[in-house]
């Protein structure tokens, strides 16, 4: 790493990282036989646990050092600096970097990462916590965040990103693959996806959302322009798009759908709305509003092309 790390406990917690690990310890996890005889060569009995993770990374076992933060867990150790540049990093407890991180390949902790700039990471960065950025973020592999992804600019990954709690994001998200979201999804300005989109909550878009495959919404989808999907779209709750909605499948929505422009499925496929209410409701919670009427439109009540009609995505339960 570029400078000498600081490593700060957490208030009243005990650091984990300085737990000593042995051979007998680590026999005990079953690992691999190469992977064991390096260690016992190479590292003394009684390291620290964030000692033997980083004298495996400086030797160029990431996936070593990996495998052995899976087995032991994270710490609840916090390393503070002003900056952050290395080859790869796998760090069992929380990284606070007051400015910029940049990781050629890999960044994995056990608990959060907090940057006061952007983050930019070469291969895979995986955090066991929450992560936040006050710039940018970019992964030219996979990201993956157990806790909440907040970002002040834009997002980038190369490959799939997946959120364990919620998601805001000031900017775009462009992602390689797919995007999966645990809590509710914000993004700011765009959202393309070169694959599918799945949100356990509600997904609030500010301009054009671009899927190559499905997307699909426990509670409501919000959007500010176009919904553009290469398969099937379909929200628990109500979809409202300020463009048009096209899906090359199904579109499907529990209660209201609305849009500012045309309504399409794909070839042979459905337009459903009102699905999660019952039919004598449709007037006020299954009623759909186009450009024009929908050719595939098989369930909710047609409203017409007036925008005065009620609201079909109550904000306060997109979340």
């Amino acid at each position: 790493m570029s400078q000498a790390l600081v490593r700060h406990p957490a208030p009243g917690a005990a650091d984990l990282g300085a737990m000593e690990l042995t051979k007998r310890f680590l026999r005990a996890k079953n690992p691999c036989a190469n992977g064991f005889r390096w260690f016992v060569r190479h590292i003394e009995d009684g390291a620290s646990y964030q000692q033997a993770l980083d004298t495996l990374v400086q030797a160029g076992r990431v996936e070593d050092a990996c495998w052995l933060l899976q087995q032991f867990g994270p710490t609840d150790a916090v390393l503070t600096l002003e900056h952050l540049e290395a080859d790869a990093v796998v760090f069992a407890g929380s990284l606070q970097v007051k400015g910029n991180i940049e990781v050629g390949s890999l960044l994995r902790t056990g608990h959060h990462v907090r940057a006061g700039g952007s983050v930019r990471v070469g291969q895979q960065l995986l955090v066991g916590g929450d992560l936040w950025s006050e710039g940018g973020l970019r992964s030219e592999g996979r990201l993956q965040v157990n806790g909440d992804i907040r970002v002040r600019w834009g997002v980038q990954a190369d490959e799939a990103i997946h959120c364990g709690g919620e998601l805001r994001v000031g900017w775009d998200i462009v992602a390689g693959s797919s995007l999966q979201v645990q809590g509710p999804a914000s993004v700011g300005q765009d959202l393309l996806v070169q694959q599918g989109i799945s949100c356990q909550r509600g997904l609030r878009v500010g301009g054009l959302l671009h899927s190559g495959h499905s997307v699909q919404a426990e509670q409501g989808i919000l959007v500010g322009q176009d919904i553009w999907c290469g398969m099937h779209l379909e929200a628990g709750w109500g979809i409202r798009a300020g463009g048009g909605i096209s899906a090359q499948g199904s579109i499907k929505a529990g209660e209201s759908l609305q849009a500012g422009g045309e309504i399409c499925a794909g070839p042979g496929y459905g337009i459903y709305a009102g699905l999660s209410v019952p039919m004598d409701t449709w007037g006020s919670s299954g009623h759909v509003v186009a450009a024009r009427k929908p050719d595939s439109l098989l369930s909710g009540h047609w409203t017409g092309t007036e925008q005065g009609s009620p609201d079909l995505v109550d904000m306060a339960r997109l979340g």
